[in-house]
């Protein structure tokens, strides 16, 4: 029943072979690896606006810095943007930030740069998805739905998660309409808003009506206060979210068609163009039409609705956009998968998370993910603005240590137009870690914080896995005077009642040819002792039945006391403890009856010098 339904959900196994046919075109990659950075559109300006528009400025004051603001984060853009091009063509393996910092500063600023992406991908969802559902709830007639937010944000989580687990190349597919239909929708929104608010086209446009009911903060005023260097810096940060994913492209080239590099730096350049581009109309728009922070209607809701009207193209946008924002968490799913299995061949994580699933996806990277960022959402509520403090100092750390490993590259290859490139790099690595401080500081009591724990506990946690691989690495290894101890084999039986499956299982036993052989039986009272020497005697088996007491009616522990005693009793053995269980033809049959065998095995595995044997017999 579960091959069936993961069947339907999954879709059939990819061979190996195929691996090469699942690679995806510049077009699709645009829609898988871009959306996280373009959807951050329709929500960097307003993040802006919710830290300068405060009862200490005012709106007007706000709405009147945030051109420069948008400025300043488009020129720290085009120079990380181009850093990550630069890291395309260098290191075409994938893997990004923690790839150049583990070929060029080390273990440390590699598994910080790792650590920082691996957090910055989880948010990525939780955010992408509490961003997309809050601006379905921005449509009037869906926001009598506010009370079930976080269950609508589990539901999308749960659907980009299962269309992520059938392969790159089909969530790609199903993913690239609606990212092409915000983008074709943004272009209209910021022509259209632009040339009817300078030129008076098609009828011109109205600012946004100020409603005090709906502002955030309520006490937030329209004119007048004033506007520190420190809210300023706090409204940079906030609007540098616009680079999150900017990344995305370095850490998947493997996943490009031929020539990956090329392809790869092809969409960036049009997704670092397409970003900049529309993030600084909107907010030139914004200046415009004077939307107002509100966590009941999004300041892009806003500009949208004056601008097409409360009509049919409103609506289309509204969904378009709630789209992106919702699969900009795909971004995240084609990323984060990728890039924990490359730590994980490394060592720093399980192994597990570097398998390839039968859609030759990593399916478990896949689950990780979601189980995480539905942790997120469920604790924070959903909430946009909750999350993203906790967003921006991950990624512009990545930014920070990318940069300054290609500082490193260029010094040691000395490629054409190194000098030029160096310069380039270093800009943005200082840059970079100035918006990471200053997210850091300015953020830090409201959730800030976070990441700076979490990131260097994850760094930990990377060097605890290693350590552990490096330890059992070396006691697996094999010197060259090794030969084997010879052994004495001791086998057990454990008898419950004789049945078919214990005496198939006492007749494997004797083929074993074990030096000593002996049945084990558990019991709690005299009545039971009876009939089990009973039926030893009726059947004439001529194996010597051992009598274990367990008056408190337990199993494991009378039969691990007896195999220390075995131990004891014979010198140099290795002990075979033979477990006969019976095996019902239906999958809901297990449930009926005891798992005691299981529970034992368990234990025993971790004893040292014994092994395990089950002998199935099946119940037809």
């Amino acid at each position: 029943m579960f091959d069936t339904v993961k069947r339907v959900l999954v879709g059939r196994p990819l061979a190996t072979s195929e691996q090469e046919h699942q690679r995806i075109i510049k077009t699709i990659a645009l829609a898988v690896f871009s959306s996280d950075a373009i959807s951050s559109t329709a929500y960097a300006t307003e993040e802006i606006l919710f830290v300068i528009a405060v009862p200490a400025s005012s709106l007007a004051l706000g709405l009147s810095k945030l051109v420069p603001i948008a400025i300043a984060v488009a020129i720290l853009l085009v120079i990380v943007a181009t850093s990550y091009r630069q890291t395309i063509f260098a290191y075409p393996s994938g893997g990004g930030s923690y790839i150049v910092s583990r070929e060029n500063l080390g273990e440390l600023p590699s598994l910080i740069a790792g650590g920082s992406l691996l957090v910055d991908y989880v948010l990525t969802v939780a955010v992408s998805i509490s961003a997309g559902v809050a601006a379905i709830l921005s449509i009037p007639q869906f926001q009598s739905a506010q009370d079930y937010r976080v269950e609508i944000c589990l539901a999308v989580l749960a659907f980009i998660t299962v269309v992520n687990l059938r392969g790159v190349k089909e969530s790609g597919r199903v993913f690239a309409v609606p990212t092409y239909l915000y983008i074709v929708g943004l272009v209209a929104l910021v022509f259209l808003g632009l040339t009817k608010t300078y030129f008076g086209w098609f009828g011109g446009v109205h600012p946004v009506p100020f409603d005090a009911a709906k502002a955030y903060p309520a006490n937030l005023k329209v004119f007048g206060g004033t506007l520190g260097v420190f809210v300023l810096l706090r409204g940079f940060s906030s609007g540098a979210v616009a680079l999150t994913g900017v990344e995305a492209i370095s850490n998947g080239v493997p996943a490009f068609r031929r020539p990956e590099s090329h392809n790869a730096a092809i969409t960036l350049v049009w997704m670092a163009t397409i970003l900049g581009t529309t993030f600084l109309g909107v907010s030139i728009l914004a200046h415009h039409l004077h939307p107002y922070p509100s966590k009941e209607v999004t300041v892009f809701a806003q500009m949208s609705q004056q601008v097409f009207g409360n009509n049919f193209v409103f609506w289309l946008f509204q969904l378009a956009t709630a789209g992106i924002l919702t699969l900009a968490a795909n971004t995240a799913y084609a990323d984060f998968p990728r890039l924990s299995s490359i730590i994980a061949r490394d060592g720093y994580l399980p192994r597990q998370l570097a398998n390839r699933g039968d859609r030759l996806v990593f399916s478990n990277g896949v689950l990780v993910l979601a189980v995480l960022a539905g942790t997120l959402i469920t604790v924070f509520n959903g909430e946009t603005n909750a999350l993203i403090p906790l967003y921006a100092v991950g990624v512009f750390v990545a930014f920070t240590l990318s940069q300054a490993g290609m500082v490193r590259h260029h010094q040691k290859e000395h490629e054409q137009g190194w000098r030029r490139n160096i310069v380039v790099n270093g800009v943005g690595s200082v840059a970079t870690a100035l918006v990471a401080l200053t997210v850091a500081a300015t953020k830090f009591t409201e959730g800030a914080w976070i990441p700076l724990i979490v990131i260097p506990l994850i760094v930990l946690q990377f060097k605890a896995i290693k350590r552990h691989y490096d330890n059992v690495a070396s006691g697996l290894r094999v010197s060259d005077d090794y030969k084997p101890r010879r052994m004495n084999h001791t086998v057990v039986v454990l008898v419950g009642q004789v049945h078919r499956g214990v005496l198939e299982a006492l007749a494997y036993a004797k083929s074993l040819s074990p030096n000593h052989l002996v049945a084990v039986t558990i019991v709690s009272d005299e009545e039971e002792q009876e009939r089990i020497e009973q039926q030893w005697h009726d059947r004439n088996i001529d194996v010597p039945l051992e009598i274990v007491h367990s008056p408190y009616r337990e199993l494991t522990r009378p039969v691990l006391r007896f195999i220390d005693e075995l131990d004891a009793r014979y010198a140099n053995d290795i002990i075979t403890v033979v477990i006969p269980e019976f095996v019902v033809s239906s999958w809901w049959g297990h449930f009926l009856h005891n798992q005691s065998a299981l529970f034992l095995k368990g234990r025993l595995l971790f004893r040292k010098g014994t092994v395990v044997t089950s002998v199935p017999y099946h119940v037809d």
